[in-house]
């Protein structure tokens, strides 16, 4: 960044850098013990930036490019594009990304199909699979849009359940449905999870409260352009009520993932400001109330990210990758 932007982007923020100064609104990053973390991503809406990006970081704060922020595995089937990846580690000590099987190139209402990858050690990614949902016949058939898929370790039943938005020719209101899956390569039939009528619901990200017991599941809140979330004591719902928006970003925000500070009860919420080509940074310490993380006290130097997310990794692992892939100097 050039001297120049970042005066102008002091000036900027001194009225909101004040206003949190004087009442005490910043949060204070919480200082993670143990472990790394790895950030996977896309980086644009061009094909060559349709791509799965890698950045590291030591504290869940900063992070900082892997590869010169160029794609770490470049999609060979589908759509031979990828958006929207999330990534967690399995039960049985596998990492999988699981994402969106979309070129923009050819519109926002164009694809159909989501896109998996398997890997033991974090840089040899195989089993590349592409899951169509047009496979599901029914009100699946036309499909026009499988987007920004998730998962989550559901212990009652022993499997993952993946959750993202669906919509179709004949109903182009997209809502969050879930289904199942043992080995990320095939799903049970999808099962809708939340929708709201005639209001597009896209982005889900369920948070767990180990303390109350609820699941948080955020999205992008479509009629302000915010993050807000809906609870359920259940994985797959009932999820009830009035949605709760907790973005505390002034800009246009989606795509938000909220991932634990190593050994802390703190949670980091980041999130894409689509509109300035930023990201946005809060933290939570019971899923509800949010405090915005002072700008200065996190960053994305060198990392252009779109709508990702985060994991945490080894620092056996973090080295591995570091000497795999290297830092910015």
């Amino acid at each position: 960044m050039s001297n120049f932007l970042r005066i102008l982007l002091a000036v900027i923020m001194i009225p909101v850098n004040l206003y949190y100064a004087v009442t005490g609104g910043f949060a204070m990053p919480a200082i993670s013990r143990n472990d790394r973390y790895l950030f996977v991503h896309f980086n644009g809406n061009a094909p060559e930036q349709e791509r799965i990006a890698f950045a590291v970081s030591e504290d869940g704060y900063n992070f900082r490019p892997l590869n010169n922020n160029e794609p770490v595995i470049t999609q060979t089937k589908g759509k031979q594009c990828v958006r929207d990846p999330f990534i967690l580690k399995g039960q049985d000590g596998f990492y999988y990304i699981i994402g969106t099987d979309m070129k923009s190139d050819e519109g926002w209402v164009s694809n159909h199909a989501l896109v998996t990858w398997k890997s033991k050690d974090l840089i040899e990614w195989t089993d590349e699979t592409i899951i169509d949902m047009r496979d599901y016949g029914g009100e699946f058939e036309h499909c026009n849009r499988a987007w920004a898929p998730e998962a989550i370790w559901d212990p009652a039943k022993e499997s993952y359940m993946v959750y993202w938005a669906i919509s179709t020719v004949e109903n182009d209101v997209a809502a969050l449905y879930y289904a199942y899956t043992d080995d990320f390569k095939t799903l049970t039939r999808p099962e809708l999870l939340y929708a709201r009528e005639g209001i597009q619901t896209i982005d889900g990200d369920i948070g767990y409260n180990a303390k109350t017991g609820y699941y948080y599941l955020y999205f992008k809140h479509d009629e302000d352009q915010t993050i807000a979330y809906v609870k359920s004591k259940n994985l797959t719902g009932p999820y009830d009520g009035e949605p709760v928006v907790v973005s505390l970003s002034p800009n246009g925000v989606e795509g938000s993932t909220i991932y634990n500070i190593n050994g802390t009860d703190t949670f980091v919420m980041i999130m894409d400001e689509y509109g300035a080509g930023t990201f946005y940074m809060q933290q939570t310490k019971d899923f509800e109330n949010f405090k915005p993380v002072r700008p200065g006290a996190f960053s994305f130097d060198g990392v252009t990210p779109r709508h990702g997310s985060v994991v945490t990794i080894t620092e056996d692992e973090y080295n591995r990758l570091v000497e795999t892939y290297g830092l910015p100097e």
